[in-house]
C-alpha cells in the first residue's frame, strides 16, 4: 500500500474543500517582478499553505479540533518557476505541454470561436500570469476575511509582486479576483452547476489520498469483482495524481532535477467555463417538445444523468430516478435526527453509503449500444467506465485499463448566478480545476478525443452535447452552425424507446480563460523560498 505525507502535499490534492464545508473561494493571479521579494514573500506564507493533513469528516467534526476558517493553496506556471529563480536545466526538464501553456494549446483544447484566446478576460492579456493564490472559506465574511489578508501580505513585498486585475464580473467591471460559490436554493447550499445538474458527485480514488476506504466504490478503478460492492474496486496507483510514485503503467512518469522539486506535486488546469445558459434553456425548451419525454429526459440523455444525479444506465426512467432520489433524501434526513441511537447511526449510515454508491457504482457492460445512456453522453465521455474494453477479453489487464489512465481530479466551483431571467451575455459558469500526474495524457486527451471528437466512441465528429466546441457556422460550408448527438433506441421498464436525432445544438459552453500550473508540495515551496534549487 503506498503512503504519502500528507503533511507535506497541499490540500486542494487530496481535499474536496466542498465536502468540508467551504462553499465559497477567490482565486488571485500574481506576477512575480523581483525574485528575491517573491521568495521572502513565499516563505512568509508558506506557514499558512493548507496541507493534505488528515481532517475529520463534518459528521465527526464536534470531537475533533476545529478547522481553519479559510484554506490557502498556491501554484506556479512555467514563467512563474522561471521568474521566481528556477534553473533552465531544470524548467526544460518539465513537460513541454506545462512549459508552453494554455494559450499555446488553444488549438489541440478546441479554444477556437468564441473560446479563442482574444475573448478570454482581460487578466490573461496583462502579460504572463505566475502564481496562483486559492482561498476557500466557509463563509463570505471568513472569504473576506482571508482575501484581506492576503492583500495585506502581497502589499508588504510590492513592488516585488503585483496582484493582477481584469476578471470580468456581471456588470462589465474587471475585479482583481475571480470569485466563485457554490449556488443555493432557498437560501442552503446545493450541489449543482447553472445546467441545473447535481454536480461533483465522485472523484478518482487513489492509494495514500487519505479519503474514507469505502469511497474506492465507484471511485476508485473496476475490477471483475462485483461493481456494487468493494470486491469490485480498487485504488488507482498514486503516481495518476501526485508526482514521484508509479502510475497504472508501473513507471515514474516524471523525472525533473532535483527530484524533491516535483515529488508530492502535481499539475493543475485552471479554466474559466462560461455557460450560455439561456442557450440551453432555449434549446431544451423548442427542441425537447419533439423528444419523446419532453426536455427533462432531452436533458438527461445528453448529460447520462437525470438533473438530480441519478445515472441513466441505473435509471432509465423519471419515475425511477425521482424515486430513488426520494429515497435517498429520506435517509439523508434520518441521519440528521440528534436522537438517533448508536445502532440507528451505523445502521442509516450503511444504509446512505449504499444509496450514495449506486449513484457512482455502475458501469456501461449491460448497456453497450448506449439504450438507456447514450454512447456519446458527456459522463460516458468523461469517463467511460470500462466501456471501450468490454467485448475484449484478456486484451486487458482490468476492465477499464483504457479509462484508467484518463482519470480526471476534478476541484473548483461555479461563479456568478443565472436566474431565470438570466442572457448568455452574464458572467456565470464554472471555474474548472483538474489535477493529475500528466496534463496531455488526462486532461488533453480527454479535451480533444473524448469532448470534441467522438471517433473513439465511433461517433465520427459528433462532440460532446453540454462541453463540446460545436461548429459555429464558419466551419461548415453552407453555413450552418450547430453540432448533433445521436440518441440510440432502446428498452426500458416503460417499454421501447425509438432513436431521435437533436440538431443544430448551440456551443453551451466557452473558455474565458486559464493556464497550466504546478502544485509544489511543502518541502518545494521551502526550496523555492530560499531559492536553492539545484539541478546537479
Amino acid at each position: 500500500m503506498t503512503r504519502i505525507d500528507l503533511n507535506d502535499v497541499q490540500g486542494n490534492l487530496v481535499k474536496p474543500y466542498g465536502r468540508y464545508g467551504y462553499p465559497v473561494a477567490r482565486y488571485l493571479f500574481l506576477q512575480i517582478k523581483q525574485a528575491d521579494q517573491a521568495r521572502r514573500w513565499l516563505e512568509s506564507i508558506i506557514p499558512l499553505v493548507t496541507t493534505g493533513a488528515p481532517w475529520p469528516d463534518r459528521q465527526a467534526q464536534a470531537d475533533h479540533p476545529p478547522l481553519p476558517d479559510w484554506t490557502l493553496n498556491l501554484a506556479f506556471t512555467a514563467a512563474g518557476l522561471q521568474a521566481i529563480g528556477v534553473p533552465e536545466k531544470s524548467l526544460n526538464e518539465f513537460p513541454d505541454e506545462f512549459r508552453l501553456g494554455m494559450r499555446a494549446r488553444c488549438d489541440i483544447l478546441g479554444d477556437d470561436g468564441p473560446s479563442a484566446p482574444e475573448h478570454w478576460d482581460p487578466v490573461w492579456h496583462q502579460g504572463d500570469v505566475h502564481l496562483w493564490l486559492s482561498i476557500n472559506a466557509r463563509n463570505e465574511i471568513l472569504l473576506e476575511q482571508g482575501y484581506a489578508d492576503m492583500v495585506a501580505r502581497l502589499g508588504a513585498y510590492s513592488p516585488g509582486l503585483v496582484l493582477l486585475c481584469g476578471h470580468r464580473d456581471d456588470h462589465g467591471d474587471e475585479s482583481p479576483f475571480q470569485s466563485a460559490g457554490a449556488l443555493r436554493e432557498n437560501g442552503r447550499v446545493v450541489p449543482k452547476e447553472h445546467f441545473g445538474f447535481v454536480d461533483g458527485i465522485s472523484d478518482p480514488y487513489f492509494e495514500g489520498c487519505g479519503q474514507p476506504a469505502n469511497h474506492v466504490i465507484g471511485e476508485g478503478k473496476p475490477t471483475r469483482g462485483e461493481p456494487g460492492d468493494a470486491s469490485g474496486w480498487e485504488p488507482l496507483a498514486t503516481g495518476e495524481f501526485v508526482l514521484g510514485y508509479r502510475d497504472e503503467a508501473d513507471e515514474y512518469p516524471l523525472a525533473v532535477l532535483p527530484g524533491t522539486l516535483t515529488r508530492n506535486g502535481t499539475f493543475m488546469v485552471y479554466r474559466k467555463l462560461h455557460q450560455n445558459v439561456a442557450s440551453w434553456r432555449r434549446y431544451l425548451d423548442e427542441a425537447g417538445q419533439q423528444f419523446p419525454g419532453g426536455p427533462r429526459k432531452m436533458a438527461a440523455k445528453m448529460a447520462g444523468r437525470w438533473d438530480n444525479g441519478a445515472p441513466l444506465t441505473e435509471f432509465p426512467t423519471e419515475v425511477e430516478a425521482d424515486a430513488f432520489m426520494a429515497e435517498l433524501e429520506k435517509v439523508r434526513e434520518a441521519r440528521r435526527n440528534p436522537d438517533n441511537s448508536h445502532a440507528e447511526k451505523l445502521r442509516l449510515e450503511d444504509e446512505y453509503a449504499r444509496l450514495r454508491q449506486r449513484m457512482k457504482a455502475f458501469n456501461y457492460a449491460a448497456d453497450i449500444p448506449g439504450g438507456r445512456c447514450p454512447v456519446g453522453a458527456h459522463i460516458r465521455r468523461a469517463n467511460p467506465r470500462g466501456a471501450l474494453e468490454f467485448g475484449q477479453d484478456g486484451a486487458f489487464n482490468s476492465p477499464a485499463a483504457l479509462t484508467d489512465r484518463r482519470r480526471l481530479l476534478r476541484r473548483g466551483l461555479p461563479y456568478g448566478s443565472s436566474p431565470p431571467d438570466t442572457t448568455d451575455d452574464g458572467d456565470h459558469g464554472i471555474i474548472l480545476m483538474v489535477l493529475g500526474a500528466s496534463i496531455k495524457r488526462q486532461f488533453e486527451f480527454v479535451q480533444q478525443e473524448w469532448m470534441n471528437y467522438g471517433n473513439d466512441f465511433r461517433l465520427g465528429n459528433e462532440r460532446d452535447p453540454l462541453v463540446g466546441n460545436q461548429p459555429t457556422g464558419r466551419e461548415d460550408p453552407a453555413g450552418q452552425p450547430g453540432g448533433h448527438f445521436k440518441v440510440p433506441g432502446g428498452d426500458t421498464t416503460e417499454g421501447r424507446e425509438p432513436p431521435h436525432f437533436c440538431a443544430g445544438i448551440p456551443r453551451f459552453v466557452e473558455t474565458r480563460g486559464g493556464d497550466y500550473f504546478f502544485v509544489p508540495s511543502l518541502s518545494a515551496l521551502h526550496m523555492l523560498a530560499a531559492g536553492i534549487i539545484d539541478p546537479t
